[in-house]
């Protein structure tokens, strides 16, 4: 079995739909592709202690911000190694002779410190490793997004995940006031059928995330039947989760922010969708100098 646990997801990643996700002006998330993601470690028996069934949310929520329109490089995790690569390091090496391009492709898989297996953020006291990331150099983290994954002992477990998660949003927030900061709690729907008052708690803990300014801009619960150690039966359960913390609401939320705190002329690709129309201006991509040939005579 490979050590990288996104590579056994790269075949659904590839053959899943990069159509809009916005349906008549709301977000319509591909929950039957994250059933199918989530469904590879769980049909291993991988727990949430092993971390492979956070990198498969991961994995799928870093595929629903391509889907929504962000440059797929700027994207983090990406679809294939190095799943961290700067955007201009990518289009470096795109417009490389295929030979050379190949050859220091080879290189860069190898190199750790410009294409690391995960984003590591600096906040304002330490450094934060964030699961889910849209960067670019000359914008700085965009979008930052932190995940959790609980199947069972909830209630043991659940204060230590909101503290952990309160703590974190504070430190990116204190450093990077204007990204767009958003975490999302993967649970087994036993928490509904076996632990209510975990349940109720985990709602309240999730909404209170987001209710100070210098938090979350969104929080999202997706509770989802799973058996351990079984591919079959896996179902996302949205009618166990409030509207305001739907996936759906997360999404419309983190693409809003980051829309609201840009100029228009950037993200366009991810504007047009939400708005489904054109829109007539070019994109900037800020980390490319403007030519100096209008500048001559000034």
């Amino acid at each position: 079995m490979s050590t990288d646990g996104f590579v056994e997801l790269e075949p659904l990643l590839t053959a899943a739909s990069t159509a809009s996700p916005w349906k008549g002006g709301e977000y319509c998330a591909d929950t039957d592709l994250l059933e199918q993601m989530i469904g590879i470690p769980i049909g291993q028996g991988a727990d949430s202690q092993s971390g492979r069934l956070a990198k498969s949310l991961d994995a799928w929520i870093a595929h629903e911000l391509r889907r929504a329109g962000f440059t797929p490089d700027e994207v983090w995790p990406r679809k294939e190694a190095p799943r961290v690569l700067p955007h201009e390091v990518s289009t470096f090496l795109s417009n490389l002779p295929k030979a050379m391009r190949a050859d220091l492709y080879k290189r860069l898989l190898k190199d750790k410190k410009t294409a690391p297996s995960s984003a590591k953020v600096l906040g304002r006291a330490y450094v934060k490793q964030v699961d889910v990331v849209v960067a670019q150099w000359a914008r700085g983290p965009e979008i930052m997004i932190s995940t959790k994954t609980m199947g069972s002992s909830f209630g043991n477990n659940m204060a230590n995940r909101f503290e952990e998660s309160y703590g974190d949003a504070k430190n990116l927030r204190g450093r990077h006031p204007l990204a767009a900061i958003g975490f999302v709690f993967l649970l087994n729907s036993s928490i509904y059928s076996q632990e209510s008052a975990s349940y109720e708690r985990a709602i309240d803990m999730m909404r209170k995330l987001k209710a100070e300014f210098d938090v979350y801009d969104a929080t999202a619960l997706i509770i989802a039947d799973w058996t351990q150690g079984s591919a079959e039966g896996i179902k996302a359960r949205p009618d166990l989760v409030p509207e305001d913390l739907s996936i759906n609401n997360f999404f419309e939320g983190v693409v809003g922010a980051v829309l609201s705190r840009t100029p228009i002329d950037m993200h366009v690709a991810v504007r047009e969708k939400r708005e489904a129309r054109e829109i007539l201006v070019p994109e900037q991509d800020p980390a490319i100098e403007p030519s100096l040939s209008g500048l001559e005579g000034d």
